[in-house]
């Protein structure tokens, strides 16, 4: 027999609470994206991951100041935003320096896209240096010494900031 107690610990997750939650607030935070964004659709889009990333935490019926936490939630994903548009603008300027013969087909525009936002998505969760220096040696050919100068930071520095950016990525693949 389940007492309530075990119940209540299982998942503090109920339909209730995250509809409460979205019945709410979703305008609100909708109007709030939309002012930031200028752009009712991706206000809607990302009002939408908002809520997606609450189911994902189980967490909705936890939430003690449901505004504050919506629009931390969202400033993380207009920032992600603000980073992919970023990232596709510098992808497609690249490409439209290339001569027409050597364009890579569609079909490899996406598979390259797809592995830059992979990329993009590993080094994200690395600290501005470390990541400078991961890019500098693997992009760039650099040499420790060259990256260090480049820093202004030790070689040391740079091997330690390397064996992070390594492990980092390891990780990331590792995971399930």
């Amino acid at each position: 027999m389940v007492s309530q107690e075990m119940l209540s610990q299982e998942s503090t997750l109920t339909p209730q609470s995250v509809d409460t939650l979205y019945a709410t607030h979703h305008q609100w935070l909708r109007g709030w994206l939309r002012r930031k964004l200028g752009c009712r659709e991706q206000a809607s889009e990302l009002a939408h991951d908002t809520f997606l990333r609450i189911i994902a935490a189980r967490n909705a019926a936890e939430i003690r100041e449901p505004r504050d936490y919506l629009a931390t939630i969202a400033k993380g994903l207009v920032f992600d935003l603000f980073r992919k548009q970023a990232l596709e603008r510098a992808y497609l300027d690249v490409l439209s320096t290339l001569p027409q013969a050597s364009l890579p087909s569609m079909e490899e525009r996406a598979l390259m896209w797809e592995a830059l936002l992979q990329i993009d998505r590993m080094l994200d969760g690395l600290k501005p240096k470390v990541r400078q220096a991961f890019l500098l040696s693997q992009l760039e050919g650099l040499t420790y010494a060259e990256i260090a100068l480049s820093l202004q930071v030790t070689k040391r520095s740079v091997s330690n900031y390397m064996t992070t950016a390594l492990a980092h990525c390891y990780d990331l693949m590792e995971a399930p």
